[in-house]
């Protein structure tokens, strides 16, 4: 019996790895068949692509675009026919593709008359069914997440189908506006967007792709064909202001086809590349399965013959033997996996096992389950790196985005100094407030891996300041009603992170809380103990006494727990927690039952981190108005509350809560 959970454990432990290998196996073969129907989705967009440019010039007046119309129809035609079948794709083609036969009734009639075409509608319906082709990513994450290159590769083709799309619509564009002479409407504006949204797409390519796909998109844009492009793309740029265009459509439809065709050929061969590694990881994947059968196999015969051997041993090395696995189990093993999840990745120890006397049987057996140790903590100090990696990758892109959304925010706020028409700035600003969001996450990304965001601010700010830049970032901010808030000035240093711990207590206030009700900040100074606080109070559906502690818990900052362990419903309360933590001894975050039901977060600001007033005058409270009778007996719990709070030990590391 003693022997008994060893083995257990060891065929438990090769049934898993082969069953592992097994599962690799089979998301590499869908792998595989995920990137050839991806690959069949962009030659039935090619076509698309190709009959909404000729339906363009042909509303546009070109007439001789009927014949090649006709021709390019029926190869889209064969295309639906054929991605019938596929699941993932039928419904995108019958929600965006359904109208196609009467579109193409309006356009055959012209822009005359009743029934006819429009030619903007036209061109938005191509595109729309375009985009959503486009938006198809039926490729499972599984083998990607394990695999750069085939990330790589997919990312290319990604990045491509975005640039390729964004010619084609630009051809089928400007085939319209050259057909008919000039730019009506938004047709400039439209074409811009188009040749910006190029260009950041094929910056992206560059970044993941190969020297040979980068050689083969630089021979399609070095061809004659794409020269003459460029020269009548500088013609319609030359007649933003709605002049006459003198260009010959079918020239401009010509050289821009060639140029679509040359980057469908690109690629083509991206897809090749990314099936060509499709088929690597698959074959892989079943020598690694063979490979895991047979050690598999070899694991079984030999705990076959240990048990055999073993069960001639005496009760007294079997016991010494028993013990010695016991203090492996309970003691050795996981004080070494604590030294190694807490040593630098470079400087893991093994610890040396002492030495077990007894038979020469017992001793085998004991050397086993000393490599099953081993083992063990070659394990623990992998998953110790790779955690340590995962928090330093997340913590790269958190500030990669942290950058972009800084540039961002920097051009919306160009655009909305340039722009009069109300109905754009009002869009311009919905724009700066998603941007702001993003910017919040980007920054929670970068405190829960333990990076300071760089976002200093130099000089003091007021305390409405602060509540205003928090209610500014946060999405239903129309519900925030800023009750009252005493005059406070908060030091430089602290107030990017006041606001984000404000944001984020705002943020789960506004989704815990229904539609209809707002949800209140109050701000107000504690002259005895010389602290600030703010109230953030909702009448949302609020937490059982059980939830509330363990919240209290995460928004102490205390926890040691890495935010990768955490549930991702929880990461609101660790980022409140990671940020009291980091403003220093005495800032302090509660949680309270809000009288007639609900939740509040009391924020307690020590005096250290408040600044004098400006300019400077003689010391006065900072409101002398006493606060409503309502707002009084909320303060008088919160008081009351937190002396409850400070009297209690440190709280228990718990788990609960929503966040």
């Amino acid at each position: 019996m003693v022997i008994t959970v060893p083995i257990c454990l060891l065929l438990t432990v090769a049934g898993l790895a082969v069953y592992g290998r097994a599962e690799a196996l089979g998301d590499a073969r869908t792998t595989r068949a995920e990137v050839g129907l991806s690959l069949r989705v962009q030659a039935l967009v090619h076509q698309l692509q190709r009959e909404r440019g000729l339906t363009n010039g042909l509303l546009g007046g070109e007439k001789e675009y009927r014949t090649p119309l006709a021709a390019t129809r029926k190869r889209v035609d064969t295309a639906l026919r054929a991605m019938r079948t596929e699941r993932d794709v039928e419904g995108v083609i019958q929600r965006h593709l359904r109208r196609l036969a009467a579109v193409r009734t309006a356009a055959d009639r012209g822009t005359g008359g009743k029934g006819a075409a429009d030619r903007t509608a036209t061109l938005t319906f191509y595109t729309t069914a375009v985009d959503a082709l486009n938006a198809v990513d039926p490729v499972a994450d599984t083998m990607t997440r394990d695999d750069g290159q085939l990330r790589d590769g997919l990312a290319a083709l990604r990045e491509l189908a975005a640039a390729k799309e964004s010619v084609a619509l630009e051809r089928g564009l400007l085939n319209g506006v050259f057909a008919e002479g000039a730019f009506h409407g938004r047709e400039y504006l439209t074409f811009t967007e188009v040749r910006a949204t190029r260009v950041a797409a094929l910056a992206r390519f560059r970044q993941v792709a190969t020297a040979p796909q980068l050689a083969s998109l630089k021979r399609a844009f070095a061809t004659g064909d794409a020269t003459r492009a460029t020269a009548y793309e500088r013609r319609a740029e030359a007649a933003a202001d709605g002049s006459a265009l003198r260009a010959d459509a079918g020239i401009w439809w010509d050289a821009m086809t060639v140029l679509v065709d040359d980057l469908y050929a690109v690629q083509q061969t991206v897809g090749d590349d990314v099936r060509d590694r499709a088929d690597d990881l698959s074959r892989g994947a079943e020598l690694a399965l063979a490979a895991y059968v047979l050690a598999g196999t070899l694991i079984a015969t030999l705990v076959a013959g240990l048990a055999a051997f073993a069960s001639r041993s005496l009760t007294l090395p079997l016991r010494t033997l028993a013990e010695a696995a016991h203090d492996v189990a309970r003691h050795r093993l996981p004080s070494a996996v604590a030294r190694i999840q807490q040593s630098p990745q470079d400087q893991v120890e093994f610890p040396e096992a002492p030495p077990l006397g007894g038979a020469a049987e017992i001793a085998e057996v004991a050397e086993s389950l000393r490599q099953v140790e081993l083992t063990a903590l070659q394990l623990a100090a992998q998953q110790a790196g790779l955690r340590r990696n995962t928090t330093e990758s997340l913590a790269n892109l958190g500030r990669r985005n942290q950058n972009l959304v800084r540039r961002q925010l920097g051009l919306i706020t160009r655009l909305e100094r340039q722009e009069l028409d109300p109905d754009a700035l009002a869009e311009l600003f919905e724009l700066d407030h998603l941007a702001t969001r993003m910017r919040r996450n980007a920054e929670s990304l970068l405190v829960l891996a333990g990076q300071n965001p760089p976002r200093p601010t130099a000089a003091p700010a007021d305390g409405l300041e602060v509540v205003q830049s928090a209610v500014a970032e946060v999405e239903q901010y129309p519900r925030v009603l800023i009750a009252a808030v005493e005059p406070v000035r908060v030091r430089g240093h602290a107030v990017a992170d006041v606001a984000h711990l404000l944001a984020e207590l705002l943020e789960n206030g506004l989704t815990f809380s229904p539609p209809t009700e707002r949800v209140e900040v109050h701000g107000w100074y504690e002259a005895e103990d010389d602290t600030y606080s703010f109230a953030v109070v909702d009448h949302g559906i609020g937490m059982s006494a059980a939830d509330k502690e363990r919240a209290d818990a995460r928004l102490s900052g205390a926890g040691e727990d890495a935010f990768l362990a955490a549930p991702t419903r929880f990461l609101g309360h660790l980022v409140v927690g990671r940020l009291a933590h980091r403003l220093g001894e005495g800032a302090k975050v509660h949680l309270f039952d809000t009288p007639g039901g609900g939740l509040s977060a009391l924020l307690v600001l020590p005096g250290r981190l408040l600044a004098p007033a400006q300019p400077p005058q003689p010391p006065q409270p900072l409101s002398t108005t006493p606060p409503a009778p309502a707002v009084s007996a909320l303060l008088n719990g919160f008081r009351a509350g937190v002396a409850r709070a400070e009297a209690r030990s440190t709280p228990r590391s718990t788990q609960g809560a929503s966040s």
